[in-house]
């Protein structure tokens, strides 16, 4: 079927292509169109905008691009916007990148929009300039704003062409490149192939030699066993220990045979003796005893018997020996004969071979030699072979290593490209994250700033008196996120709302809804007040509930009740989620292996369906249910079922797999959840299952849950919003919704585990290389796919089921294993307990708690309590017991009589707009209410700030007193004493007070009338009205729902008796009067509305009237606000009456339904028997008519049967009990009626009583500003008077302005009536002479007069000294120098001057000036370079030199802004500030004026500040100077004399003159790191450095006695020469500084050495005092970092 539908759609595609074509060919665009490159000619849009020009819509077509390039179809796509909105085509930013990028279908969407639209325009008959013209002008704006958007977000979309040129460029190189790297493999692996190749023919070759030569050995070796004679076998061992053992063997051989030979030759003697002894006969024994005894019978014979006895065993043992020795000696020579016997024969066999044998010999040693060199020709052989393995084994080893290492690095590499992909993704949704956050967050501070101002603004409005129900709803807004404030207008509802218009509409019915129910649930601002508070609450009018009820089941019957899977108990069942590699397989694994649970894995399960269906699984036990095998069958196409005609369950679902993952279709979670559900069916009962990784969302989660315990929550809520309940009233009886059951699940865990770590050990499984590279490609989209489920799936497990375990998974595997088996077992047991108590009717529990009642009896009462008539033809006996059953009590029995199905229908509409017109109307009167309420805040607060302001009108009143002062001070002054003129200045000042008092009497009148005005412009009264009309229309609402109450109850009662239901009028409905606001007549729209006039009390009543409740006066009477209580009374005796009309026509309703039901039931008992006899007659006669033709004149009699007494019974029962129950439910209705409006009459009052005291407040702060003001303004009248009486007696004149504005006096400081007297003008400032310290004056005097003898600034010694003793002696020097310089004496001149000179006869005054114009404050180092950098930058020229105002702007290390204290007496000049008028000082002493303007060499200038105490200190700062930097001192300092060391031995500066080092003997080494002084410095600026005099003696060790006049330049060439600088280009500073002639000339060079001698010998010549000395260590502490710098 699926295969049917696609190829449909496929020719339906295809057709409507074709259609598009022959449209645009119709039109004849300008290229050839195919429908299937349909896409790509849209493509660029070029004949979208040619197809709407040539219907005269696109009229900028000419400015369409034909290319294909990115600026081209941005072009065209943002022209073809505008058009295609203004036809009503849908075309966005999406659409036209889904054309751009040729995506199937879209361009024929698009197409056949714009067919349809073009067809419309064409019916229309308009043209494009028309339909623009006709669009709103609203709507056009709006559109060109959303035309401005679509163009940028098309360009940002749309790739710049650049950039695809460049990735055209980067992918044409990576071809290439790849291209490249494929042939260098190709050629590498040919190469390698070659030499393969070629080792292998080598191999064969070598095999074949080897062949060769065996075969050739073989053919040798045949010949030579064919030509050796068959030779005796020799003995095999012939070895030396074989030979020996054959000796040894032949010798115990022939030792055996000589003992064998010497035995026989014993025997043979023995046999011999015992021959002989037997032929001679020997003596008895007797005789030879006698004999013996006689022969022998001395001793001495005896011992001669013993020794020869000896004596012959003696000689028989030496004898035996000698034999024996004997014997082996012949043994020994024969043994030797044989052996030599041996060896002759041997060496006559020997000797006997022929010349072939010989030959042969000769040859064999030949084979073995052969043999030998070939045996060492393979073993050399094998050694290479075996050298040429271990080399290649070692070069595979080398090329496995570095692929290794290349594989490591590649890994590395990727491990780092997915980390930083994955960080990227993470800063992405971390940043979007912290924008919603943020943007949330912005909005609740927002809201926040928004209800502060708001409190604060009605706390303005209010006295800090807000409502509290305003603060509620401000809450209840703030909490809902809605704005506070205002942001549109829906006063006139618009037809078209916009964004904000809509967040007001939210608004208002956020707080209607809040309004509402705190009116339906008697809360809030509708809590029953303290009279009502002893008073029941009405109680839920059940009957009505259960009416309605019925009326919904009737018409809206329930669905039926969906029966739970019957899933088996299983010990376990739950799942383990998280993310990949987080542990989940290999943890349920170890749980397989030790609880015997089953694992079901979803992506097994499908591949085993998949092969289900591929191995023909056919059913063998459980069967498929008829209708999923019907859905299977419809879902299979025809040829499957031919084929496989009785698939299992789990094969036919594997068959929709492999159908859907052959179309590259993703299988959905309903398949899925089929194949668990199947597998789980499949898991036997004693044992659990637990699903790994699976629900993956929460769709699967739900339609789990569903599969497993019928439970859809989704399904619940729908099913709970198609039957909506009635919210006035409720069945305490209806049946409750039953609880949701168990989940499915015991647990759901989650193996935590944070992305870094899944993404480590997704790099680091290298075990199946395929699946690990397909993970590693996945890895992103499953991290962020489980990131994008997980929160919904947490809520779920966690918040809705409750059963979501956590568990930490970056642990190791044993660790996490056995974490998960001890919460597996938590669970067990947990579940074991669970199951002592109700495992057993765990399932069976949820079904049968559908029929229980709520109370538990209602049910078996109602079916007890229904009984047939036929079984029970008499009522049964009242019992006089109990009490009578109240209707709508739990034991009452509702009528339950079939309906007509019209009225049901109508019932239903009809309650619903009872209910709908019921609240809205509720609402919209509590909003009318609610915005009555701001209203009156704003009016009040309004009428506060308006009596302020007229309050502070202009009074006038300051004219007259500054007219009285202005008379006042033009007064003679020689009146000012006179009694008389006192007299009158005071009577004018009464005159004047009586006149300001006039006036403030005047203004409090005005004021007490605008009071009175404002009290009686009847807002209050008009708004009290407005209030009392909304309270009304709400009692108004309530007699509507009872009436309409009424009419329900009445048609359903009604329809159950079987009447037709009244129709609808309004003729005799209640209608609650309103107040008439207007003197006019009401118009004819409200006629049909009752009003009641407004009563005015009459003024004697207002002046006779004692105080009433609300009356909030103090004090004297007001008869306005008296006015206003008495109407106020009015008000109440209206809304009094009004409230008793409306619960008298409630009551009168109810009495009159009672009325009707009490008169009217009897008569219709009686008709009904009438009726029943009627009837019976009519069927007597028409049976009499149809029994005889003729007509009998007499009828028969008729008496009603008791089936037909009891039919009219229990009719008449049924009338009772409904005219019971009908009343029950409407005496129910009224009482609840009554008591809201009871509640409404109660708040009514309370709400204008509460107005009216905002209104009396008002009232009276308004009164009580007026006397305050008045007070103040007489009590300021007051006060002027009593000042002017003061300045009267005190005969002085007014200078300060008098200002008498309104309430307030005061004296006026900023104004003055007549100008004060000139004050004196102060002195210039003028520079004290101190002592030896000459002035500015005095050093300008100095510079000009040496400027015009030396303008080079080089005086000689001599002319100097005579010049200065002309100005000592000659008293020319009175104003040119101090007083204490002119007691000097011209030795002492003299000796002054020989301190100036350093090596030569002239002195620089310059210096000589810089030196006494001392105190200053001394530079550092680091002061000057810094002073340098600063005029380096202002002069952007590079000349060298600033002018006075660029001197001025950078000015020096110190400055003049210093804080000079201004003396109180004016007459006393300002302080000097010497400071700033020395740096100006230094401009004149250093500038060269012979230039218009002045310039000033600022480098020259440094110099000269540059000089130290210590002269070698001084080159170095100058050198610091002329590079730019700091100089780092050198390496070591030689011996230096006493005579070349600066002096400071005055004892009264010891103290505070920078003491030089002490030099030592000895040379003392500073250690400076290599890498410094590496600036360079070029000739010419070492000479502005070191000739900046005229002449000077070098006494060096390389010159003597030369001038120095320009020689410095040749000595500098020189060192530069021997430093290896040919060319004279600059060199490093430090390599510079080791030259002995540097060394030398920094040693010796003094003319950066700072004179302070000088200062001191003048203090040793003038007179001593304590003061001077005072001032020079004052003058010389300036100086106190030179030893620092040292």
């Amino acid at each position: 079927m699926g295969y049917f539908f696609s190829k449909t759609f496929f020719f339906i595609t295809q057709g409507i292509k074709d259609i598009f074509v022959l449209f645009c060919v119709n039109l004849r665009v300008s290229h050839v169109l195919c429908p299937k490159a349909l896409e790509k000619d849209f493509s660029n849009g070029f004949l979208l905008g040619e197809l709407l020009h040539k219907h005269e819509l696109q009229d900028d077509f000419p400015q369409f691009s034909e290319g294909r390039v990115s600026n081209a179809k941005l072009n065209n796509f943002s022209r073809l916007e505008p058009t295609f909105q203004l036809l009503g085509v849908q075309f966005d930013q999406n659409v036209a990148q889904n054309i751009m990028t040729e995506k199937h279908g879209s361009v024929t969407k698009l197409l056949y929009q714009l067919y349809i639209a073009l067809q419309k325009k064409k019916k229309s008959g308009l043209t494009g300039v028309a339909m623009q013209t006709m669009r709103p002008l609203a709507p056009a704006k709006l559109q060109n704003m959303k035309s401005e958007i679509y163009r940028e977000r098309l360009k940002n979309l749309v790739p710049r062409q650049t950039d695809l040129n460049l990735k055209r460029v980067s992918e044409k190189f990576q071809t290439k490149f790849k291209e490249m790297e494929e042939k260098i493999n190709r050629v590498h692996f040919e190469n390698i192939q070659k030499i393969q190749k070629l080792k292998e023919e080598q191999r064969l070759q070598d095999l074949e030699k080897q062949h060769l030569g065996r075969r050739r050995q073989h053919e040798m070796m045949a010949r030579i066993q064919a030509a050796i004679l068959q030779i005796p076998k020799v003995l095999p061992n012939r070895t030396l220990k074989a030979i020996e053992r054959q000796k040894m063997l032949m010798k115990k051989k022939e030792a055996e045979d000589v003992v064998n030979e010497i035995k026989t030759f014993e025997l043979l003697i023995k046999k011999e003796m015992e021959a002989k002894s037997s032929e001679s006969k020997a003596p008895t024994a007797a005789q030879t005893t006698a004999l013996l005894l006689s022969t022998y019978s001395d001793e001495e014979y005896m011992k001669k018997i013993q020794k020869r006895l000896e004596e012959d065993t003696l000689a028989r043992e030496q004898r035996e020996k000698r034999r024996r020795k004997l014997l082996m000696d012949q043994l020994i020579a024969h043994e030797a004969q044989e052996e030599a016997y041996r060896e002759e024969q041997l060496i006559n066999r020997l000797m006997r071979q022929s010349q072939q044998e010989r030959r042969i010999a000769v040859q064999l040693m030949h084979v073995r030699h052969e043999k030998e060199v070939l045996w060492q020709n393979r073993i050399f052989r094998e050694k290479q072979y075996e050298e040429r393995r271990l080399k290649d084994f070692q070069d595979a080893l080398d090329r496995e290593a570095a692929l290794a290492r290349q594989a490591k690095i590649e890994y590395e590499e990727q491990a780092q490209k997915e980390i930083e992909i994955h960080e990227r993704i993470t800063a992405e949704r971390a940043q979007a994250r912290y924008k919603k956050h943020y943007t949330m967050c912005a909005e609740i501070l927002d809201h926040i700033i928004d209800f502060s101002t708001k409190v604060a603004e009605y706390r303005d409005l209010t006295h800090n008196l807000i409502p509290v129900k305003i603060m509620r709803d401000w809450k209840e807004l703030f909490f809902s996120g809605k704005p506070i404030y205002e942001q549109a207008s829906i006063d006139p509802l618009p037809t078209r709302l916009t964004s904000d218009q809509l967040v007001e509409l939210s608004k208002r019915s956020l707080l209607d809804d809040n309004d509402y129910e705190e009116y339906k649930t008697l809360t809030g601002e509708w809590t029953l007040p303290e009279e009502m508070a002893e008073s029941a609450l009405p109680p839920n009018n059940n009957i009505l509930g259960h009416v309605l009820r019925v009326v919904h089941e009737k018409v809206q019957p329930p669905g039926p009740t969906i029966l739970t899977p019957q899933i088996p108990s299983f010990s376990t069942k739950g799942c383990m989620l998280g993310k990949t590699c987080s542990g989940k397989t290999s943890c349920l694994k170890i749980l397989e292996e030790a609880f015997h649970i089953e694992i079901l894995s979803i992506d097994k399960l499908v591949q085993e369906a998949i092969q289900a269906f591929l191995m023909n699984e056919t059913i063998v036990e459980d069967p498929v249910d008829t209708q999923e095998q019907e859905e299977t069958e419809k879902e299979i196409p025809a040829s499957l079922n031919c084929l496989f005609p009785q698939l299992s369950n789990r094969a036919q679902l594997g068959a929709k797999c492999e159908r859907l993952l052959k179309k590259g279709r993703s299988i959905p979670d309903l398949l899925l959840i089929q194949i668990m559900v199947d597998a789980i069916n499949q898991v036997p009962i004693e044992k659990g299952w637990i699903l790994d990784g699976f629900p993956m969302t929460v769709t699967q989660a739900k339609l789990l849950e569903e599969a497993l315990t019928g439970f859809n929550p989704d399904q619940q809520e729908h099913e709970g919003k198609n039957y909506k309940k009635s919210t006035l009233v409720y069945d305490p009886t209806a049946p409750k919704d039953p609880p949701p059951p168990p989940p499915a699940l015991d647990f759901a865990m989650l193996l935590d585990i944070t992305d870094t770590m899944v993404l480590n050990r997704v790099m680091g499984k290298l075990n199946n290389r395929e699946k690990t590279e397909l993970l590693r490609d996945q890895i992103q989209h499953r991290i962020l796919g489980f990131l994008d489920n997980w929160p919904e799936l947490e809520k779920w497990f966690s918040e809705k089921q409750d059963i979501l375990i956590k568990v930490n998974a970056e642990v190791d595997k044993r660790t996490l294993a056995t974490k998960i088996q001890e919460y597996f077992i938590a669970e067990l047991r947990k579940k074991e307990a669970k199951g002592n108590c109700h495992i057993l009717g765990h399932y069976i529990r949820p079904q049968m708690s559908y029929q229980v009642s709520p109370k538990g009896k209602g049910s078996d009462k109602k079916l007890s309590g229904k009984k047939s008539p036929v079984e029970d033809t008499t009522p049964p006996p009242i019992p006089p017991g109990p009490p009578p059953i109240k209707p709508g009590s739990e034991e009452w029995i509702y009528v339950d009589e079939p309906l007509p199905l019209e009225i049901l229908q109508y019932l239903v509409p009809y309650w619903e707009t009872i209910e709908n017109s019921y609240i809205n109307t509720i609402k919209a009167i509590l909003r009318q209410i609610r915005d009555e309420r701001h209203s009156v805040l704003y009016y009040l607060h309004e009428v506060r700030l308006n009596y302020q302001e007229y309050l502070q009108r202009p009074d006038h009143k300051q004219e007259f007193v500054s007219q009285w002062q202005a008379d006042f001070n033009s007064l003679p002054e020689d009146l000012w004493d006179d009694e008389e003129t006192k007299a009158e200045l005071h009577q004018r000042v009464h005159d004047l007070r009586d006149r300001l008092w006039d006036i403030c009497d005047t203004r409090k009148e005005e004021a007490e009338q605008e009071r009175a005005d404002i009290i009686d412009e009847s807002w209050l009264q008009d708004h009290l009205g407005i209030l009392m009309n909304h309270f009304f229309s709400l009692m108004q609402v309530e007699i509507n729902r009872f009436q309409d109450t009424k009419r329900l109850l009445q048609d359903y009662y009604r329809g159950i008796e079987g009447k037709i239901p009244l129709e609808i009028t309004r003729c005799g409905s209640t209608r609650v009067p309103l107040i008439n606001l207007e003197d006019d007549d009401v118009p004819e729209v409200y006629s049909k509305i009752p009003v009641v006039p407004r009563r005015v009390p009459s003024p004697d009543g207002i002046i006779n009237k004692p105080k009433s409740k609300v009356s909030l006066k103090r004090g004297r009477t007001d008869y306005c606000i008296e006015a206003i209580e008495l109407k106020f009374e009015a008000d109440e005796k209206t809304v009094m009456n009004v409230w008793q009309s409306a619960n008298s026509s409630v009551n009168h309703m109810v009495s009159s339904v009672a009325f009707f039901f009490d008169n009217h039931l009897e008569h219709v008992f009686k008709v009904e028997k009438i009726y029943m006899y009627v009837l019976r007659k009519s069927e007597i006669y028409s049976e009499h008519f149809a029994s005889s033709v003729a007509p009998s004149p007499e009828v028969p009699p008729v008496t009603l049967t008791p089936e037909e007494l009891e039919e009219i019974e229990r009719k008449k029962e049924l009338k009772i009990k409904i005219k019971d129950e009908h009343l029950a439910a409407l005496q129910c209705e009224a009482q609840a009626t009554q008591f809201r409006l009871e509640l409404i009459k109660t708040k009514a009052l309370a709400h204008m009583e509460e107005l009216l005291g905002r209104a009396v407040d008002v009232y009276k702060l308004i009164d009580k500003w007026l006397g305050a003001r008045y007070l103040a303004e007489m009590a300021s009248v007051e006060k002027l008077t009593q000042v002017a009486h003061y300045h009267i007696e005190m005969s002085t004149k007014i200078q300060y302005e008098l200002i008498l504005n309104d309430e307030d006096f005061f004296i006026n400081g900023d104004v003055k009536v007549f100008p004060d007297p000139l004050p004196p003008i102060r002195p210039p400032p003028v520079e004290k002479e101190i002592n030896t310290y000459l002035t500015i004056k005095q050093l300008n005097t100095l510079r000009k007069e040496f400027l015009e003898m030396a303008p080079k600034g080089y005086l000689g010694n001599k002319h100097f000294t005579d010049i200065l003793y002309d100005l000592v002696t000659l008293n020319l020097g009175t104003n040119h120098l101090p007083e204490a310089w002119l007691h000097l004496t011209l030795p002492e001149l003299q000796e002054l001057t020989a301190l100036l000179v350093v090596n030569s006869e002239f002195i620089d005054w310059r210096r000589f000036l810089l030196v006494v114009s001392q105190p200053w404050p001394f530079p550092s180092e680091g002061e000057l370079l810094e002073t340098l950098t600063r005029f380096k930058a202002i002069d952007e020229a590079e000349k060298g030199t600033v002018t006075l105002e660029q001197y001025e702007q950078v000015g020096l290390w110190f400055t003049g802004d210093t804080y000079i204290k201004i003396p109180e007496d004016p007459y006393e000049p300002l302080p000097y500030n010497r400071p700033e008028h020395l740096i100006e000082f230094f401009f004149d002493l250093f500038a060269d004026f012979q230039n218009d303007p002045p310039e000033l060499d600022y480098f020259q200038m440094l110099l000269y500040f540059a000089c130290h105490p210590n002269a070698m200190e001084g080159v170095y700062r100058a050198l610091s100077l002329a590079i730019g930097t700091h100089v780092f001192r050198k390496v070591e300092t030689l011996v230096v004399t006493e005579n070349q060391s600066p002096s400071y031995t005055d004892t009264a500066t010891t103290g505070e003159l920078p003491e030089a080092e002490e030099i030592k003997e000895e040379k003392e080494k500073i250690i400076v790191p290599e890498f410094l002084n590496k600036e360079t410095i070029s000739i010419p600026t070492l000479l502005k450095v070191f000739q900046r005099i005229k002449e000077a003696q070098d006494n060096h060790r390389f010159f003597e006695d030369e001038k120095m006049e320009n020689t410095f330049s040749e000595v500098f060439k020189k060192v530069y020469q021997d430093i290896s600088s040919t060319n004279l280009e600059p060199v490093e500073l430090a390599t510079l500084l080791k030259h002995p002639f540097i060394q030398d000339l920094l040693l010796t060079y003094k003319e950066y050495k700072l004179p302070v001698s000088i200062l001191r010998k003048l203090l040793s010549l003038l007179p001593s005092s304590l003061s001077i000395i005072t001032e020079w260590n004052y003058s010389v502490s300036c100086l106190s970092n030179v030893s620092c710098a040292i």
